[in-house]
């Protein structure tokens, strides 16, 4: 499983959107119309000035929360060699753990975790 392997696997990305995008320009009819164009919010008419300011505080919050979430990812592969590794995945998992609470306390102590 070497370079050749990646070049495998990019150009078969490459030629199966390719060739899905191109499956769907020559299926589907295409249509051009004024709605189209418009922005979507929820099928409700927009009134007013499209572009306003959102809040900085839910982005931080959607920021934290795929921090949490991709840690979730890494717990899973831990999982499975956690028997077989002993106590050095468990000390490694507890170090992980400590840097993410340290993490969270310091969010939460900024106000990061605070709701409008």
């Amino acid at each position: 499983m070497g370079a050749s392997s990646l070049i495998v696997l990019i150009i078969a990305a490459v030629a199966f959107s390719g060739i899905a995008i191109l499956i769907s320009k020559l299926v589907l009819k295409a249509s051009t119309n004024k709605q189209k164009g418009e922005p979507y919010e929820c099928g409700i008419p927009t009134t007013g000035k499209t572009w306003v300011q959102l809040n900085v505080g839910y982005y931080l919050f959607a920021l934290i929360f795929l921090i949490f979430d991709v840690e979730l990812v890494f717990l899973y592969p831990w999982a499975v060699v956690a028997k077989k590794l002993g106590w050095i995945a468990l000390i490694e998992i507890v170090i992980f753990f400590f840097i993410l609470f340290t993490g969270f306390l310091y969010a939460h102590k900024k106000g990061a975790l605070k709701w409008m």
